[in-house]
């Protein structure tokens, strides 16, 4: 097994938002390609990639090209877990249609999108978020670009049973897997008392759709109702299994590290760290998961 043909990178707000620091800690581990989450560039507030204000889109464009470094995928907040199906639609296509043509500039082929935040009862899908998810997934295929729906706090993510029903309902959309996510997520495919879903069960229902990953691992915390972030393949997440996995199936997408072990992106009572810590974390996190390819990659002997 050889892991050449896979893209590694790593969501970019991991390693603080400034894009300088981004994209430094890409140079630090060698590689050429980076997940555009949010992004702050001198002058201007942090954002999302797609949220912007156009100069500042601009200065982060000018900087990605001098170092050098290609946008594979946007982390977009397009119908994530902050967000409804009684939002107005309108909003979500505002994001879809400021997305493509930043994309279309970057030659950036991958947007993650998401299907809202589910609530505490639903076992089925409502209809209107399929027709949203099906109506993004479309504007997005129509323009060549490639929308990936994660696995998150979201409809799409309540079960792998949701997942393909989601992905049954719209024809195009593939999947990022997120290898921690079960971890925290309940299975709204069972009865109450929801237990916590099942990382490799849901890996292999999916796998066939995915083309993206996100490599982040964690352990639930029982008494806390928490996760604690690990290291690749230190947690609960079967990590090592499914890169092994993927490999073995001839994989040949991304692989992007999300750590969330200095700072939760969407958790606003994290702790502050300072200000070179998400650096330093993303770097020697990218570096492990290098070493955790690298053994996975060995042939067994017969």
């Amino acid at each position: 097994m050889s892991t050449k043909p896979v893209t590694l990178m790593g969501i970019g707000d991991e390693a603080g938002p400034e894009i300088d620091h981004q994209l430094a800690a890409i140079r630090e581990l060698a590689w050429t390609c980076l997940e555009a989450r949010t992004i702050e560039v001198p002058g201007f507030p942090k954002s999302n990639i797609h949220d912007l204000e156009d100069a500042a889109f601009d200065l982060a464009r000018r900087k990605l090209e001098a170092a050098g470094v290609r946008v594979y995928c946007f982390g977009s907040t397009i119908m994530n877990w902050a967000k409804t199906p009684a939002s107005p639609f309108s909003e979500t296509l505002a994001e879809v249609k400021r997305a493509i043509p930043r994309m279309q500039a970057l030659g950036t082929r991958y947007v993650r999108i998401m299907s809202f935040r589910p609530g505490d009862e639903e076992y089925r899908i409502p209809a209107e978020v399929f027709r949203r998810v099906r109506d993004v997934t479309r504007m997005f295929l129509d323009e060549g670009l490639q929308p990936v729906h994660e696995n998150c706090m979201n409809y799409g993510g309540m079960s792998w049973q949701h997942a393909l029903e989601l992905l049954d309902h719209c024809p195009g959309l593939q999947w990022v897997f997120d290898t921690a996510n079960p971890i925290f997520n309940p299975d709204r495919s069972k009865a109450k008392p929801w237990p916590r879903q099942d990382p490799w069960e849901f890996w292999e229902h999916l796998r066939d759709h995915t083309v993206h990953v996100h490599i982040k691992d964690a352990t639930w915390v029982p008494e806390r109702n928490t996760a604690e972030y690990r290291w690749p393949g230190e947690g609960q997440g079967r990590v090592r299994d499914i890169l092994a996995d993927a490999l073995a199936r001839g994989y040949r997408g991304g692989l992007s590290i999300e750590p969330h072990m200095v700072v939760v992106f969407h958790d606003p009572n994290a702790p502050p760290a300072d200000a070179t810590a998400p650096r330093r974390n993303f770097v020697e996190y990218g570096r492990r998961l290098e070493a955790l390819l690298a053994a996975v990659s060995q042939p067994t002997s017969a």
